[in-house]
Parts: C-alpha cells; structure tokens; sequence
C-alpha cells in the first residue's frame, strides 16, 4: 500500500472544496469534518481499512449533525466510534460553528440515529469491530454536512444545484475510486438510493465491483423504523451477499445498543 494513502484521501477531502463558489440557495452552512476531526477520520482509516480484500464496502452518503460531524467517522455515533471501535482523537471546531448545531466531539451524549442502528446492527451480528472490519468496512460518499439557512435541516447533496454538484463530486468520486482499488471488496452497497446511484456512476470503469443498495437506516424513514436489520438481510441475501464472520450469537452485553434496541 503507498504509505501515504490514506493522509492524501483525507487531504484530498479536507481541501478539495475550498474553491467552490456555492450557488445552492437553501444552503446557509457546511462544515467539514475531514478538517476539523480529521485526526479520527484518519485514525479510523489506518485501523481499519490497512488491509486489503473485502466482502463489502458499505457507502453512505454524507455526515450526519449528530454522527461524522462529530467523530469524522461515517454514521459515527459516539458510543460506537469510541466505545466499540476504540477510536478517538482530537476534535476541533468547524468554521463557522453554530449553537444550534454544536460540535462537542466524543463529549457528545446524544446519539446518532442512524449510526446507532447501522453499528447496532454490526455489532449484534459480527460481535467485535476487528471481525467486522476483516470483512467489511464502512464509508461516506461525501465528507461535508450541508444545513440549510434558516431550519438548520440536512440538505443533501442530491440536492444542491447543479453547478455545485458538478464541483463536489468529481472530487468525491475520486477518493471513492481510490478507496476501492485499495481494499478490493467484491461488492460497494449504497446505504440509501444516493450512495447507489454516486458508487455505480464513480466505479463504472471498475467492472469487477459489484454495486448494490440497502435500506438507508434512518429514523426519518417510516420504512427503516419498521424492521430495518430484517428488511437489509433479506435485501443482501437476494444479491447472494453472505458473510462468514457472523457470529452464532448476539453478545450478551451489547456496547451499541446498551439503551435498548433501535
């Protein structure tokens, strides 16, 4: 592996939207936290995704307010990024921070939707991150949190105009293809409709990758909230997707789901 990979992929997404004059009117703020918590980010990438050969990257799409905005960790709920991967590292501040929406890094008590239920799911299936992370591995398609002006709500990237997608994700794709050609997984699942429609397009001329989608896990989707971990097995399970590290048992002790089942 080129030693510096994994310090040019986070480069590449630190600085490679410095130039973009943004044109999206409903767009107020961005932070990105391949800046300001680069330092976990890269931590995350040198612990668990040196080796090569996977069964599945699983791309979501970008960072959530209350998850990677916080860790640099994609749908990085606190508990899961620090308590059950052992990730941790500096935390600085986005430009532009808003009391609204606080960056308190792994200080952070809320918890992620999302990240709680995807990493729950994770956890109660492989049992420990280094048996996941020997199979699969887990990333975010874009690295900026985009909130609109006034509502401070998610706006994302499928939403932005034109002329500032057409900015975003040539540089996306890029370090997306990188990744790939790095860890070589035999299949890229989109989590979501999105992270399908950007990894089919960016690792078209990658024929040997598989491309699929699962269910987005979000809570804001009535679906996700009825049954997601059933839904998204069935869902791999269709594409012949199956893993060999599942453990026979869920742990007794869950360190994701420690408040119960989401």
């Amino acid at each position: 592996m080129k030693e510096d990979l994994f310090e040019d992929l986070t480069r590449a997404l630190a600085h490679g939207f410095d130039d973009v004059e943004w044109t999206t009117r409903k767009l107020g703020h961005l932070y990105n936290p391949m800046r300001y918590a680069r330092a976990p980010a890269l931590k995350y990438l040198e612990t668990y995704a040196r080796e090569r050969g996977r069964k599945v990257l699983f791309l979501g799409m970008n960072p959530g307010p209350w998850g990677m905005a916080q860790t640099g960790v994609p749908f990085g709920d606190v508990v899961a990024v620090r308590d059950w991967m052992g990730i941790t590292g500096e935390v600085g501040q986005p430009e532009g921070a808003l009391k609204k929406r606080p960056v308190e890094g792994f200080s952070l008590t809320r918890r992620e939707g999302s990240g709680k239920r995807l990493w729950g799911w994770v956890e109660t299936r492989w049992g420990t991150a280094q048996a996941f992370f020997g199979e699969c591995f887990v990333w975010n398609y874009c690295p900026l949190l985009f909130l609109e002006h006034t509502t401070l709500r998610n706006l994302t990237p499928d939403r932005l105009y034109k002329a500032d997608r057409e900015q975003v994700f040539p540089v996306c794709d890029e370090v997306l293809r990188a990744l790939v050609e790095h860890l070589e997984p035999e299949w890229v699942v989109g989590v979501g409709k999105f992270a399908h429609a950007r990894a089919a397009h960016a690792l078209a001329a990658l024929p040997e990758v598989r491309v699929t989608q699962i269910l987005h896990p979000s809570p804001a989707s009535p679906a996700a909230n009825r049954g997601w971990a059933q839904k998204i097995e069935r869902q791999l399970a269709a594409q012949s997707i199956a893993f060999e590290g599942w453990a026979e048992e869920a742990p007794l002790h869950p360190i994701i789901l420690q408040s119960g089942a989401s």
